[in-house]
């Protein structure tokens, strides 16, 4: 390369490492802190709810309190995340900040008082909402702007389950199906590290640990029953989305929003204690956990996907994930009655695998799969999530994630139909 060329070259580069290194540590730091809050009172609202159970009587004024919040303070930004995917795809006008601690109190109420949801979500709403109001000081809006939402999605992400690439990843996959922002990846790395350093070592604030402790032989008769079980575990992702959607159309016919989560709540606190057990309540981290060794009832997943996508279609917040972890683990412990992979194999492939039919983010659910359990079982892993993804079909928990970059199900890739 020429002199002349190589100077105004490297003074690009080094411009590009500068402001985007500033910018990762400004974003990962405030995030990070944010992650940190929001999963301690997240742990002290979910303690309070196992330890008083009768706060569950009062779900439907929590979901009354959360609606009328939003409805008096939050119509700009009732979409959530699909709000975020909005902006990446037609940028408008930055997010309100205001998405940040409405959301985050939002779905600590939504867990105090007995919902049936995530976190992911409001860690990304969080992050997105932070790292969207740096974009008001950039002068190249539009294209700056959208990488400030992947960094804000990433350390979201990240901060939040502890898992830096595959927070990184994420936000670069989840945004546009098969076409990567390259631009971004080196903030998005960045900030992901930032975030995770900030929420779990600077502010102490631990996650959960899940262990896979058996590997099966590779054969081509364990990697066909691989095959068979991201069947199962696509077609759970599909119909969790399917059902998201289907109860918020249900909902949608109560025309005053605020009542919508209080009738929801009145049906979930019934059926609460119609069945005596609040282990579908919340994340449900103790029966994740208990997927991985020991045996639980075949029918855990599918409680779980109908009491969730109840939930949020009916106007509670939080996020899809962590109740697709659920999904999929107990799924997983499921199908060990009669596949013969070992138990923690299952649910850990399942962990990720109903993720990645869900949200199509076959990479970064590989990535995470890796990061949680080891490499070890890194082939089955991938190979769940891949068939997940594509079994799942044209759905996704992001209604507003970009159509025409999805793919057309297993279908269309069998027929090698031009996507």
């Amino acid at each position: 390369m020429r002199t002349q060329q190589f100077y105004p070259y490297l003074k690009k580069v080094i411009s590009y490492l500068l402001k985007w290194t500033l910018l990762s540590l400004l974003v990962g730091s405030l995030v990070g802190s944010a992650s940190a809050f929001f999963l301690v009172a997240l742990r002290w609202a979910t303690q309070f709810r196992e330890m008083n159970i009768w706060v569950i009587v009062c779900l439907p004024l929590g979901g009354l309190l959360i609606g009328y919040i939003y409805y008096w303070l939050g119509k700009a930004i009732e979409k959530g995340n699909n709000l975020v995917l909005e902006e990446y795809y037609q940028p408008n006008k930055t997010i309100p900040f205001k998405m940040a601690p409405l959301v985050l109190f939002g779905t600590v109420a939504t867990h105090f008082f007995g919902g049936s949801a995530g976190r992911e979500g409001t860690a990304i709403q969080m992050g997105a909402a932070i790292a969207d109001q740096f974009s008001k000081i950039l002068k190249r809006f539009h294209l700056d702007r959208k990488i400030l939402l992947i960094m804000g999605i990433s350390a979201g992400f990240a901060s939040v389950f502890g898992t830096p690439l595959a927070g990184c990843i994420f936000a670069l996959e989840v945004l546009v199906i098969r076409k990567i922002n390259w631009k971004a990846i080196f903030p998005s790395l960045l900030v992901a590290l930032v975030a995770d350093i900030f929420c779990a070592r600077g502010w102490q604030v631990p996650h959960t640990h899940y262990y896979i402790t058996e590997i099966a032989n590779y054969s081509i008769i364990n990697l066909l029953w691989a095959v068979f079980a991201g069947v199962a575990f696509g077609f759970t992702a599909m119909v969790f989305s399917k059902s998201k959607v289907f109860f918020k159309n249900v909902f949608q016919k109560i025309k005053f929003a605020p009542l919508r989560p209080f009738m929801g709540g009145i049906v979930i606190a019934l059926f609460v204690f119609s069945i005596g057990s609040t282990k579908y309540l919340g994340l449900g981290i103790p029966i994740i956990e208990a997927a991985f060794s020991s045996p639980l009832e075949p029918y855990d997943f599918a409680i779980k996907v109908l009491l969730t996508a109840f939930t949020l279609g009916a106007g509670f917040k939080g996020g899809e994930v962590t109740p697709l972890f659920f999904m999929g683990a107990t799924l997983g412990n499921a199908l060990f009655l009669f596949v013969p992979l070992p138990m923690s194999l299952l649910a850990g492939m399942g962990f990720v695998a109903v993720f990645a039919g869900a949200t199509n983010t076959p990479l970064a659910c590989m990535v995470m799969g890796m990061e949680l359990f080891g490499v070890e079982g890194g082939v089955f892993i991938a190979i769940a999530c891949v068939t997940a993804y594509f079994v799942s079909g044209q759905t996704s928990v992001y209604t507003s994630q970009n159509k025409s970059k999805l793919k057309h199900g297993l279908y269309a890739f069998l027929k090698l139909k031009k996507v």
